[in-house]
């Protein structure tokens, strides 16, 4: 496996165009009245997580593509036109966050980090190694990363399969403190987290939750879930959703035990990213609101998702409401993009990666 080594190779610098064809899909997305869309950036092959530099630089993580992409808005119009290649060849780096002036990276087994980054996109240095002793496990082993509010990178472990009993550090999510040391598990029971958030007031963790496949069209639902305290147990494999017991290892196992979502999801949807709307530039009914990128379903005989959905939550930090935001990327059963990533810009839009039209979008309000 080729992991690493790509800091000693020159960084690729492109620039970025739009074509019509891009401009003409947008078209299709719907929104709420007063909402826009258009585009950001092209061109950026599997585009998964996001992450702002301090500069304004967004980082933009890879899954399939195994790059890691700078992009730089030059002359501040709200359009990325220069792309630089941090790294390349490493193994599904989806994940990426920015602190103090550096960038960490996801690779399967290990964490990266590149230091001054910001000050270096024309020639990155070589990658320090955060942690080498993650799992190199390629099922679900691509991992969203971010640092909370408590300054510790945590990071998830998917279940290394469609449904099994794996020991710790498997089918959770564990945080690290930032020079790699002081590994600890945060939240059991997740099968395959792939996106999380903290809240803006409370400071607590919410996250999103792939359930199993083979169950049928319709169950189970993904899942939106809140770990307000660390030891909390999500179920898996035992049950999904709330009260689903798992045909295989479930029997034994009361539901109830388990800490329920905070808001069930469309069955199979496949919620990837997700965040709290801080910003100011969306009506004041969006603030601390929950968006959840969907990136649709592959398992069922008709297909949902493909969309950006929008849970809403009252004072008490409950859910109230799940509904669709944008939809239109899913045409009938044709899916021409995959929404993966949702991110507030500091002027209050949204910023939405798409892995499978390779773009990133910008949704902005009018009053």
């Amino acid at each position: 496996m080729i992991y690493l080594l790509i800091g000693f190779l020159p960084a690729l610098t492109l620039n970025i165009s739009t074509s019509r064809s891009d401009q003409n899909l947008l078209e299709t997305i719907s929104l709420p009245p007063g909402f826009e869309i258009e585009l950001y950036a092209t061109d950026v092959v599997n585009a998964r997580a996001m992450a702002l530099g301090d500069n304004g630089t967004l980082f933009v993580g890879s899954r399939s593509a195994g790059k890691i992409y700078a992009l730089v808005d030059e002359n501040e119009d709200m359009y990325a036109e220069k792309m630089y290649v941090i790294s390349e060849r490493l193994q599904a780096p989806s994940g990426v966050t920015f602190r103090d002036g550096s960038l960490y990276a996801s690779a399967v087994d290990r964490i990266l980090r590149f230091d001054d980054i910001e000050n270096s996109l024309n020639n990155p240095p070589s990658p320090v190694v955060v942690t080498d002793n993650l799992p190199n496990e390629r099922h679900h082993g691509w991992k969203f990363i971010d640092f909370g509010p408590d300054d510790m990178l945590y990071v998830p472990v998917g279940a290394p399969c469609n449904v099994c009993i794996r020991p710790d550090p498997f089918s959770s999510i564990l945080r690290i403190t930032p020079n790699g040391s002081n590994m600890e598990v945060f939240a059991r029971g997740v099968r395959n987290s792939v996106g999380f958030a903290w809240h803006p007031v409370t400071k607590t963790l919410w996250f999103t939750d792939n359930g199993r496949d083979n169950l049928g069209d319709n169950i189970p639902p993904g899942e939106l879930n809140h770990a307000y305290k660390s030891g909390l147990h999500f179920g898996f494999p035992h049950c999904h959703g709330s009260d689903i017991p798992d045909p295989r290892f479930g029997k034994e196992a009361d539901c109830a035990n388990f800490e329920p979502p905070a808001q069930t999801l469309g069955p199979h949807v496949a919620p990837l990213g997700m965040t709290f709307y801080d910003g100011e530039m969306f009506p004041n009914d969006y603030l601390n609101q929950v968006f959840i990128a969907e990136h649709g379903s592959w398992n069922r005989s008709k297909k949902i998702g493909y969309r950006i959905t929008l849970v809403r939550l009252n004072d008490y930090q409950e859910a109230v409401k799940y509904e669709t935001f944008a939809d239109g990327w899913l045409q009938g059963e044709k899916a021409w993009g995959r929404p993966a990533d949702v991110m507030v810009m500091k002027d209050g839009s949204l910023l939405i990666s798409d892995d499978t039209a390779d773009s990133i979008y910008r949704i902005t309000y009018q009053k």
